[in-house]
């Protein structure tokens, strides 16, 4: 199993920049125009794909006024399924004309199915890449189905055990997955940081091998980026115009302005991560003489014996390190030497006095 995974031709895993997808979700707001801003506004950002959701209130839910199909506490309570999806949902007739956009922009695109025949129609699309969100992620025959397609598959874990993580790993890999990757997510709207628990990601990567990111419902961007610290690869934040335009995403989304400081920042924290380093860095180079050493603080003449009060460590660093100050007491200096000169070895005898 290869570790790395490749969508679109761009390389994902720990040697690489954070991957960062901008999930448009419901954001549209039942404007195609709306989407196609999303989409350009990703791209101006920095992301490295925007990604959207293809199901139907019919593929996800039935149109039922029974108990179980009301939602009665959350960002939705009061709502029917049925109603929320209709409202939710990107129209099938829109993907090909929002994946042909995003291509004449060159911004990498695709989608979470929901259902096979969602996954039917992506192919159609020739989608590079498959999300199955994290309320799917307990639907192994959808993972099973979607790995059949051959591509990169990404499989978000909010409210998912390890248990259920572990078999939905082994459905994908099970059913001919060759690059997976799996997200840590919370399932909240939005989610409390605290919640997180992002620790989690290195022991997710130790578990399951496969390439470990973050599916983000937090409020900013701090999550986001300590994430990268612990290995996450993959950052995924729903995307928005407007925090306030009124959609059932909007309000836990990010606007312009906080996706483009995600993909900046991230991929800066990634940078600073770097490899185990202890050599001098070469913005360090010129700083070097401002550290400590040894300067003689008296003038001698040749033959007089250095004593406590003769030398001090100070700055600059253009003489021996300090270290070296109490082996130089009782030594004699070989010519003369003046108040503000560097000690050096040159100018010590080797023996020591009997002073």
């Amino acid at each position: 199993m290869n570790y790395d995974i490749e969508i679109n031709g761009r390389k994902i895993g720990p040697a690489f920049p954070p991957y960062v997808i901008a999930e448009m979700s419901a954001n549209h707001n039942g404007s195609i125009d709306n989407a196609k801003r999303i989409i350009e506004q990703a791209k101006a950002c920095g992301a490295d794909a925007v990604k959207l959701q293809t199901y139907t209130p019919d593929t996800i839910t039935l149109n039922c006024d029974a108990p179980d199909f009301q939602i009665t506490t959350g960002l939705w309570a009061g709502q029917r399924l049925y109603d929320l999806y209709q409202w939710a949902h990107t129209p099938w007739a829109w993907h090909k004309p929002l994946f042909e956009y995003a291509r004449q922009l060159d911004l990498t695109i695709f989608s979470s199915p929901f259902d096979t025949t969602a996954v039917d129609l992506l192919e159609d699309l020739n989608a590079p890449a498959y999300k199955i969100a994290s309320f799917e992620a307990i639907d192994l025959p959808l993972i099973q189905y979607v790995a059949q397609t051959g591509k990169p598959m990404i499989i978000s874990t909010g409210m998912a055990n390890q248990e259920e993580i572990q078999e939905a790993v082994d459905a994908a890999l099970g059913a001919g997955c060759k690059q997976l990757a799996v997200l840590h997510c919370v399932s909240g709207y939005p989610a409390p940081a605290e919640e997180y628990n992002l620790k989690t990601i290195v022991d997710m990567a130790q578990k399951f091998k496969v390439v470990i990111g973050l599916s983000d419902h937090t409020l900013d961007n701090t999550t986001a980026i300590a994430s990268v610290a612990l290995g996450a690869c993959i950052i995924e934040k729903h995307f928005t115009l407007d925090r306030t335009g009124g959609g059932p995403d909007d309000s836990f989304s990010l606007e312009p302005a906080g996706l483009t400081a995600l993909c900046r920042d991230s991929k800066m924290a990634w940078k600073a991560l770097g490899a185990v380093n202890y050599a001098r860095k070469t913005s360090e180079l010129d700083n070097v003489k401002f550290r400590r050493s040894l300067y003689f603080v008296k003038d001698l003449k040749a033959g007089d014996t250095i004593t406590e009060d003769c030398i001090r460590s100070v700055r600059p660093g253009y003489g021996l390190p300090p270290k070296f100050k109490e082996s130089l007491i009782g030594r004699q200096v070989q010519q003369p030497v003046y108040f503000g000169q560097a000690v050096q070895l040159d100018l010590i005898s080797e023996v020591m006095t009997n002073a």
